[in-house]
């Protein structure tokens, strides 16, 4: 896999969460784009199972990402629904990407989620 595609992967399933409802004011964010624009981006995105080194997890423990709607209330877009095989693909171009980089998954995670931010934001 190379970095485009998994940014593709990754940003498709990011857009399929929408329409989104902030579950504290009920505020919907219609696409992501939206989101990325009304939302404030909180800590570090983080791969539960990449951080125990789970690079093939059956039960996947998953990816997760925080935001904060205008109302203080807490959002997150996660990897819930991907397929499982597809999950195992992007967990392994992970390690081997964390490797070559020597970066922490978190950190390369940061990394795509700030380049899909500029993908969806620059449109």
């Amino acid at each position: 896999m190379t970095e485009a595609e998994v940014i593709r992967i990754m940003r498709q399933h990011l857009e399929g969460q929408f329409p989104k409802t902030c579950p504290n004011c009920e505020t919907v964010y219609p696409t992501l784009k939206n989101y990325l624009q009304n939302t404030n981006i909180l800590g570090s995105a983080i791969s539960y199972d990449a951080e125990f080194r789970n690079w093939k997890p059956t039960q996947p423990l998953g990816t997760l990402t925080y935001a904060n709607c205008r109302c203080g209330g807490t959002m997150s877009l996660s990897s819930e629904g991907l397929p499982l095989w597809r999950l195992w693909r992007l967990l392994n171009w992970a390690r081997i990407e964390t490797k070559k980089r020597e970066m922490a998954p978190n950190d390369l995670l940061n990394y795509l989620r700030d380049e899909i931010c500029k993908q969806v934001l620059g449109e």
